[in-house]
């Protein structure tokens, strides 16, 4: 049985139980996966970051993970070149009341369930009470699924995979009871540089931004650049500090983004308005790490955070080991992610 037919028996199955939302997302899906049947991948474009390995993933149901309750729907957004596949992770009791949503970008050869596996996003969400949007790269877009952070039309807003993750938040919105004062990007790698050019982007839509691992908006328009800027750490931002809360973790043993990127995503959402807070945390059951909170000079709020952890690799700090690139050993970035979110709503803008 291909993937068409197992995702239409697998929305028959959920059309019968009444879970009428989660049918229509596998229809989605199965026209997507029998439209992939036709296609040919084209070759590579650009390939940067961790190289690629298989990942082994569980035999599952499609569309849902059987260990988490809520749900974990398949779905697709836009068309041809724009055209991108999510999965979306619903609480138990959605449509009771307007909850958050966390948009999470997953790093090269990852893909929406690795993340979440490594994460734990959907354990949280079922804990908190939000929804967990993960769009997918295409390979078709990249090889190796890594967001293409690194070309100058993949930047700005209105263009590109900004543009396309931006327009794939919006229909989700649409779709559920969504808080749009609660809508938050986050990602690892690859996937926290794309978060970083969507919280400059999008700073109306997105309230704050988490990047693990990543670079600045801007830190390169070409792959030598990309190369460069991964290796030894980007040029500081010049353009104007865009505001956006932002919240950055990143090992300072990561061999694949140099760790000096941490710095320059923070310097790109505080400028130099605001003074620094630093605190060293011992470590015992998890890394020590040093983490600097910056503070708005003119009234207090906290801008930033710039968690620093000691030892860590490129990978998700506390993370579990079910998915790749995570650091089990490191204080728990998923959680500290979403204090950090939750405690900044969107805020007015000027």
């Amino acid at each position: 049985m291909n993937a068409f037919q197992k995702l239409m028996n697998h929305a028959t199955r959920l059309t019968r139980s009444g879970k009428l939302q989660a049918a229509t997302a596998a229809i989605q899906a199965a026209l997507g996966a029998k439209g992939a049947e036709r296609r040919e991948i084209t070759p590579a474009f650009d390939v940067i970051d961790v190289h690629a390995r298989e990942v082994p993933v569980p035999q599952q149901q499609p569309g849902v993970d059987p260990a988490e309750p809520g749900e974990f729907v398949s779905g697709s957004s836009g068309s041809g070149t724009a055209g991108r596949d999510f999965k979306l992770y619903i609480p138990p009791g959605a449509g009771e009341r307007r909850l958050p949503l966390v948009v999470m970008l997953h790093g090269c050869t990852q893909d929406p369930d690795d993340f979440a596996r490594g994460t734990g996003m959907n354990d949280a969400a079922l804990a908190r009470g939000f929804y967990v949007l993960y769009p997918a790269q295409s390979c078709r877009a990249n090889p190796q699924r890594c967001w293409n952070w690194f070309k100058h039309n993949h930047q700005q807003r209105g263009s590109g995979e900004p543009a396309i993750v931006a327009e794939m938040t919006r229909e989700v919105m649409a779709r559920h009871p969504i808080d749009p004062q609660r809508v938050y990007v986050a990602g690892l790698s690859a996937g926290g540089a794309m978060a970083a050019i969507l919280g400059s982007a999008y700073p109306d839509l997105y309230a704050a931004v988490g990047v693990h691992s990543g670079l600045a908006a801007g830190a390169a328009t070409n792959l030598p650049a990309a190369l460069g800027a991964m290796r030894g750490g980007a040029p500081a931002p010049t353009e104007p500090a865009h505001g956006v809360p932002t919240i950055v973790f990143h090992g300072d043993a990561d061999s694949t983004v140099h760790p000096a990127n941490g710095e320059h995503v923070i310097a790109a959402c505080t400028g130099t308005r605001s003074s620094v807070q630093t605190h060293q945390l011992p470590g015992g059951s998890t890394r020590a790490c040093t983490r600097q909170v910056h503070v708005d000079a003119a009234d207090g709020r906290v801008v930033a955070e710039h968690w620093l952890v000691h030892g860590s690799p490129h990978a998700w700090s506390g993370g579990n080991s079910q998915g790749t690139y995570t650091d089990s050993l490191g204080p728990d970035a998923t959680a500290e992610m979403l204090r950090f979110f939750f405690e900044h709503p969107q805020q007015p803008r000027q």
